[in-house]
């Protein structure tokens, strides 16, 4: 029985993966995996996932150049959750040029109107990170 037998993929073969920083324990970014993203990023220690949208894997930072370098690979009690301990490059796990993709926060809870603000700053504007293909 290989490592990856034990993992409960959902019924399309993927898992959520939670990218966190290595030193500080900050959650990063929310991703998903298939198996053959998980097998890649254990040998490459590289994160590589599966991007939904695209329907392909992605290599982390393959156009921004934001990659991330594995630490350590854990899975929950469940077996359906993987935690990524990475080193961010860059500094910069949001394609929206920002430290990582938590940057809006639910403010005024106690009223009748809740709101989202953002607190985390652009580290780089996008369009100067993602090129757009000639």
């Amino acid at each position: 029985m290989s490592w990856l037998d034990e993992i409960n993929f959902d019924t399309n073969g993927l898992i959520p993966v939670i990218a966190q920083e290595y030193r500080t324990g900050k959650v990063l970014m929310v991703a998903w995996m298939n198996r053959e993203a998980l097998q890649l990023t254990n040998e490459t220690k590289q994160a590589v996932y599966w991007s939904r949208s695209r329907n392909k894997l992605w290599r982390k930072g393959e156009e921004s150049g934001h990659t991330q370098i594995v630490h350590e690979i854990r899975l929950d009690c469940d077996e359906d959750v993987i935690l990524l301990n990475v080193e961010q490059m860059g500094g910069i796990a949001c394609h929206t040029g920002r430290h990582n993709c938590f940057f809006k926060k639910l403010e005024n809870t106690d009223s009748d109107k809740p709101v989202w603000r953002i607190d985390q700053p652009v580290i780089k504007n996008p369009e100067d990170i993602y090129k757009p293909i000639a």
